[in-house]
């Protein structure tokens, strides 16, 4: 078993779940049967984050790109999603999970949105960790939106443009009060960060590994966290 120092927990990892696809048609099955399992894996890595005492986990559901997918896969992705918030509550709050989300969601299904909204609300209180959800979410949407934003206050004569620093429009993204990530999974072997997080993960560090996501359990994200236990993060400056 992989063993990794209590001492030196990331306080917030987040995943780029890539893979369910490949995985499914690397057994001439279904997508949405390799969907299905790569539900499975969000279970395990949520269920270990809790275990080991990660505070912030982030996953990326469902990226503002997806919206490009065939009508029958987005109905089996906001399916399978209303079945995890549903199939999960009683866990979530027997463990403390509070459910929030980043993202474009006024654009997903009224049914869709409303499970959502109805677990955010059932989950709030709890304070053990925060299980974020990136939903219609794209990075340079974000930013895009959060400029919207500023721009507006400037009309309205509520600041300036020499107001404008690093912190003001980090103010302004869709979670202020979110930390910026400490390590950034990506599985499937994909080199790239598919517009997740763009702002947030600067001086992030990334662990990619080759495996699906349908196939990354608890050793390999320990393996992943043992890894990053074995950096050394300067944020820029020489040590």
């Amino acid at each position: 078993m992989t063993l990794i120092d209590p001492n030196k927990i990331p306080r917030h990892v987040a995943v780029i779940m890539d893979g369910n696809g490949r995985w499914a048609k690397k057994r001439g099955i279904n997508r949405f049967l390799g969907h299905e399992k790569g539900t499975e894996a969000v279970r395990e890595i949520v269920r270990t984050s809790r275990e080991i005492g990660i505070q912030w986990l982030t996953l990326y559901a469902f990226s503002e790109e997806n919206w490009k997918r065939s009508k029958l896969e987005i109905q089996a992705l906001m399916k399978l999603l209303k079945r995890f918030l549903k199939g999960e509550l009683k866990e979530m709050q027997e463990n403390g999970i509070r459910i929030q989300t980043i993202g474009r969601t006024h654009k997903l299904p009224d049914n869709t949105r409303k499970i959502l909204l109805e677990t955010i609300e059932k989950t709030a209180s709890n304070k053990d960790m925060v299980l974020t959800l990136a939903l219609s979410y794209g990075g340079r949407q974000e930013i895009a939106d959060a400029i919207r934003k500023i721009a507006t206050r400037i009309e309205e004569g509520g600041i300036s443009a020499n107001d404008i620093s690093e912190q003001l429009i980090s103010k302004f993204m869709y979670m202020p009060d979110m930390p910026e990530p400490d390590l950034l999974i990506r599985t499937s072997g994909e080199y790239r960060v598919s517009n997740f997080l763009l702002w947030q993960i600067a001086y992030t560090e990334i662990h990619v590994t080759p495996t699906l996501w349908p196939d990354f359990g608890k050793e390999e994200y320990l393996a992943a966290i043992q890894d990053f236990q074995g950096r050394e993060r300067r944020f820029g400056a020489c040590i």
